[in-house]
């Protein structure tokens, strides 16, 4: 164990802070302050602070589990392991190779992402592949792709946001979610500029807000749309900018116009003279920025959603531009680099696109395999999970718990138990775990090195800290001793820096190309911004500074220029009526992350959001008969969640808020609605149909 402080990052969201962990004589690890690192310059939450609580041995897994007589009993590695290459080589005998599903995460490493997918093509030949961010940042992600040729969470630094004139953030409630991020909005204020929060709720978020605009759930499509209305009917679009640097804009311009701002009144539910202050804000300076988060892209329209704000942006030369720009907060610690190399059905690395020829026989000759030998897209995170049981009848799963995170969770987790075989990887037992016919335990953030990239694309590497456990092996080892044990025995190394160095190879030339990146270069610059090719004429890394701004010269596509996509309101996938008359909208606290499997296992987490609840407006609870802290059961077409009632004005009176970090009879997931978008194939967490009813002593 080392004794000195060393610095990395933190485990949990896309931030990615910077801090020192210096482990002490009686086994505990200290958190201190990292002030060299620009995105929080010392400041951490709650969470960063208490992560190293889940390096207990009192509260992580320490041996590998084996199912016996209906029961997880600790047994050896090579026991493990044995267990789960018999089953998953019988599963490929007996049904082929895409009864062979494999389920990733966000939060691993991209050394990690990367194995998984070269692991799931080249050892199990399977298709079947897909992870979590499927739910967290697919929509942003497919209508950056549409409009600008390329997906990258931020495409400029968080410490461009205090030096732009107004920002609209976009269903976004970053004070509880990434609150060392707030400072950076805080600075846009006190430099004169101002804030634009746009949410169903009056979040802590929006009270720091000049202009809240608080829209029914499902509708930020419809808002976006008449926002652009009105920039068009005042004049204020930017025709030099279009004419010069965007195509598409008639059919953009025409679909806007037929969203008149009180027919936008009238769905939204925000007033006209609202509408009016927020296009004024947005225009009146040189530079402004658009934000989304998970609110408009967690719906069944999240793409078109998310265009019609890109759209806002272009229409007003805000894209490509100092200081401007459309962004994603991406939500997951590794959530841009878990979609950037090879997780994801469709895509290999690099961001390249696995039905792409050229792509194919790249990666394949870095892979030492033919590319014919490839499969092709697999299905998208949900409808995998839907079809296990029946097509897939064996899982491999590493860093996620849909038990609790997927919607439709009950059916979900029929789905999980309905497997011939399920291996899970992970750091505790969580829910998912506990179904497990095998369970591997797994070293965490701090007990190994590896990278991750952070919402702006900027690299970084996470450093080893202290020594695992004995008997805890890493996620890369696992994937080494399946593979050999599956037949393939060169190409899985187990060291972090070697897989790394593949995968530099492996995105040369992709849209995401980290070619020029190397962790002596991490370390020495504190990152760097994807992408950094290695110039034609050298090998050596290092020549490339990396690009911190995107799209100042051009946009990523084959004439240079951005595309306007035309959109039109749409309702949600499931609207209330007399049956189920409220909408039901889901997101996080402070106090706790995703599915809750790590935080929730922190005593002083626990102390500040001890449970789920379900936040209602006073008008609303009176009608139903709750009061404060009264059990509430939220009854939707998939089923019924039953918490405490959380009375408040800052929420709207025809909609309900439920945390989704729990599970049992609160877990908001068993509500939310798997209506997929038809692009991204994300699932609309966002907004269904419920109905309140009051839970009798």
């Amino acid at each position: 164990m080392q004794n000195s402080a060393t610095p990395t990052h933190c485990p949990y969201c896309a931030l990615q802070c910077g801090m020192n962990l210096t482990p002490s004589p009686d086994g505990t690890v200290e958190v201190t302050e990292r002030a060299d690192f620009p995105v929080n310059r010392g400041a951490l939450c709650g969470k960063g602070r208490t992560a190293p609580a889940v390096l207990s041995s009192s509260v992580r897994l320490t041996s590998p589990l084996v199912r016996s007589e209906g029961k997880l009993v600790p047994a050896s590695w090579d026991e493990a392991l044995d267990r789960i290459a018999e089953e998953l080589s019988r599963t490929r005998t007996e049904h082929g190779p895409d009864a062979c599903g494999v389920f990733g995460g966000g939060g691993l490493t991209n050394e990690k992402a990367y194995t998984l997918g070269k692991f799931a093509r080249v050892v199990l030949g399977t298709s079947q592949i897909d992870y979590n961010g499927r739910f967290c940042m697919s929509s942003a992600a497919a209508a950056g792709m549409k409009a600008f040729g390329l997906d990258r969470g931020l495409p400029f630094p968080l410490e461009d946001i205090p030096k732009t004139g107004c920002v609209i953030l976009v269903g976004s409630n970053l004070a509880e979610t990434m609150p060392p991020s707030l400072r950076f909005f805080s600075e846009l204020r006190e430099n004169g500029g101002t804030l634009i929060v746009i949410d169903p709720r009056r979040t802590k978020t929006a009270e720091q807000a000049d202009l809240h605009l608080a829209p029914r759930p499902g509708t930020d499509l419809a808002l976006a749309l008449g926002l652009l209305h009105l920039i068009v009917a005042e004049g204020r679009t930017d025709e030099e900018y279009i004419r010069e640097r965007t195509t598409g804009w008639e059919d953009a311009r025409a679909a806007a116009m037929a969203h008149w701002p009180e027919y936008v009144e009238r769905i939204t539910g925000v007033h006209v003279p609202q509408l009016r202050e927020a296009v004024r804000m947005f225009c009146e300076p040189e530079a402004a920025m658009v934000l989304t988060a998970r609110g408009p892209e967690q719906q069944s329209k999240g793409t078109d959603t998310v265009g019609a704000w890109i759209n806002l942006c272009l229409a007003t030369g805000r894209a490509g531009r100092p200081l401007s720009g459309y962004g994603c907060l991406t939500g997951q610690g590794n959530g841009q680099g878990g979609r950037e190399h090879g997780q994801k059905a469709d895509q290999l690395p690099g961001y390249r696109k696995l039905t792409d020829p050229a792509a194919r026989q790249h990666v394949a000759q870095v892979w030492g395999v033919d590319p014919d030998s490839l499969p092709g897209p697999g299905r998208s995170a949900y409808e995998l999970l839907d079809a296990l049981g029946t097509d897939i009848r064996a899982l491999l799963l590493m860093g996620s718990n849909p038990v609790v995170s997927a919607p439709r969770a009950a059916h979900i987790e029929e789905r999980i138990k309905s497997l011939d075989f399920l291996a899970v990887c992970d750091v505790v037992l969580s829910e998912t775990a506990a179904l497990a016919d095998v369970v591997l335990p797994v070293t965490q953030w701090a007990e190994e090195t590896g990278t991750t990239t952070n919402l702006e694309g900027r690299v970084l590497l996470r450093r080893q800290a202290i020594t695992p456990p004995e008997g805890i092996r890493s996620d890369l080892d696992v994937m080494h001793e399946l593979a050999d044990r599956l037949g393939v025995e060169k190409g899985f190394p187990t060291d972090p820096e070697e897989v790394f160095e593949e995968l530099r190879r492996a995105s040369a030339g992709g849209p995401a190309d980290y070619s020029g990146i190397t962790y002596r270069r991490l370390i020495e610059e504190n990152g760097v911004f994807w992408p950094c090719p290695t110039p034609a004429d050298t090998s050596d890394a290092g020549d490339h500074p990396g690009t911190p701004r995107l799209f100042l010269d051009r946009f990523a596509t084959e004439d240079g220029r951005a595309r306007f996509v035309p959109v039109s309101h749409r309702a949600i996938a499931e609207e209330p009526d007399d049956e189920y008359p409220v909408l039901l909208t889901t997101g996080r606290v402070v106090a706790q992350y995703q599915s809750g499997a790590q935080t929730r296992r922190v005593d002083e987490l626990n102390a500040a959001a001890p449970g789920p609840f379900v936040e209602l407006h006073p008008r609303l609870a009176e009608r139903l008969g709750a009061a404060e802290g009264d059990p509430v059961a939220v009854v939707s077409r998939r089923g019924r969640a039953v918490a405490p009632a959380r009375i408040t004005t800052t929420i709207r009176p025809d909609t309900v808020f439920m945390p989704f970090h729990w599970s049992g009879e609160g877990r908001a997931n068993t509500l939310t609605n798997p209506a997929l978008d038809p692009t991204s194939r994300m699932p609309e967490f966002k907004a269904c149909a419920v109905r309140l009813e009051t839970v009798k002593p």
